[in-house]
Parts: C-alpha cells; sequence; structure tokens
C-alpha cells in the first residue's frame, strides 16, 4: 500500500514465492505415508523445532503402504464402502527446511516479530506475521518495516540454500501483501493456511 508504514504495529498476511514458481521445496502427500515425526511445512507452536538429523530428507512416498484409493474393484461396486479421502501434508526436502527454519528466525532474532501461522508449500511460503513493538525490552532497536524483515527471510535462506549445492535458487523479487485488520480475517486466513497442502491440486499456484 502506496505511503503506508509498515513498520508500525499490524497483523500481515504475506506470500512469497520461488522464481518462475519452480517447485523445489519439497511436495505434498497423503499424511498417512509421513511418519509422526517427520518434518512438515507447517506450524503454529513455534516451541518445537525439527531435528534434521534425526529425519530422512527427501524419502518421498513408502510404496510398501496401501493407499487410500487402492480398493478392490468388487469393494467400491458396494453401497456401503465408502472412501474417505486421504489428508494431504508437506513433505519437506532439505530446502524446504532451510525455508521455514529461516522463517522461524525471523521470530526469534527480532523481539517485535510474531509468527501466528505458516506453510511452506512446494513453491511458495504463506504466512501470518505480526510486528508489534511493545514486546521490543530494549531501547534503541530499530524496528525493521515487513519488507525489510522478508528481504532478510529471502537473503538468508537463498544464501544457505545456494551452499547446499542449489546455485540456481532464487526468489520472485516482490512478494504479495495484506494487512489483518478484524479477528475473523484473522481466523479465516489462518485456516487457509493450515488448509494449504490438502488444497494443493486446486491451488492457483500449482504447478
Amino acid at each position: 500500500m502506496k505511503g503506508y508504514d509498515y513498520s508500525r504495529n499490524n497483523l500481515y498476511f504475506v506470500t512469497i514465492c520461488v522464481d518462475q514458481m519452480k517447485c523445489c521445496l519439497g511436495q505434498v502427500v497423503d499424511a498417512d505415508l509421513i511418519d509422526e515425526n517427520h518434518p512438515v511445512g507447517t506450524g503454529r507452536d513455534l516451541s518445537v523445532h525439527s531435528d534434521s538429523k534425526n529425519n530422512p530428507v527427501g524419502t518421498g512416498r513408502d510404496l510398501s503402504a496401501r493407499r487410500a484409493d487402492a480398493v478392490h474393484p468388487q469393494l467400491k461396486k458396494s453401497k456401503e464402502f465408502s472412501i474417505v479421502p486421504s489428508r494431504k501434508v508437506m513433505e519437506l526436502n532439505a530446502y524446504g527446511k532451510i525455508v521455514e527454519e529461516r522463517l522461524q528466525w525471523l521470530a526469534g532474532q527480532y523481539q517485535y516479530v510474531v509468527l501466528h501461522n505458516y506453510v511452506v508449500m512446494p513453491n511458495h511460503v504463506h504466512a501470518i506475521i505480526e510486528i508489534n513493538k511493545h514486546l521490543v525490552t530494549e531501547v534503541g532497536i530499530k524496528i525493521k518495516s515487513l519488507s525489510e524483515l522478508v528481504g532478510a527471510f529471502k537473503s538468508t535462506s537463498s544464501k544457505w540454500i545456494h551452499e547446499l549445492n542449489f546455485p540456481g535458487f532464487k526468489w520472485k523479487r516482490s512478494f504479495h501483501d495484506s494487512i489483518i485488520k478484524e479477528d475473523r480475517a484473522h481466523s479465516m486466513i489462518s485456516n487457509y493456511i493450515s488448509e494449504n497442502p490438502n488444497k494443493w491440486i486446486n491451488d492457483k499456484f500449482y504447478a
């Protein structure tokens, strides 16, 4: 919004996309094929951090597991039999884990930043970011604008991904943001973020 002070107290819904919408941060998979301890790119409880040493990277689907749609033809004909669609989750690869860690890093690095909810998708990130000056306990701290915070996230995540043998990775130069002004809007956006993996195939960023 032209002329708006993006360093003032507010809640922002932010979307950051990979350049050319390349799907390089992981994949959306059936939740029942993911181990409980396997990292997924969504989160509200930021006290929980994934340990990459204990979590396999890029393991893909467990082809030995029975799929929800792997039903005998005779059972499909039965009126008493119904198939419950599998819930989808985001399985992060090594690059996606870096993106998630750097997103969480913002809230740890800057006292005035609160990360309400987020999701790392194959080619984009959604997040609700709060800037709250009242959380600052030290004198003289400069409050960064939303653009500066997103810039810090982009530059550090890109640097780490480049060092992990992906020198061609880059984010789109711009990002989308909107100001969240009401509790109802916050609830709807937070739910949209949480449901993003489950609705990936219908997402406008699907590729």
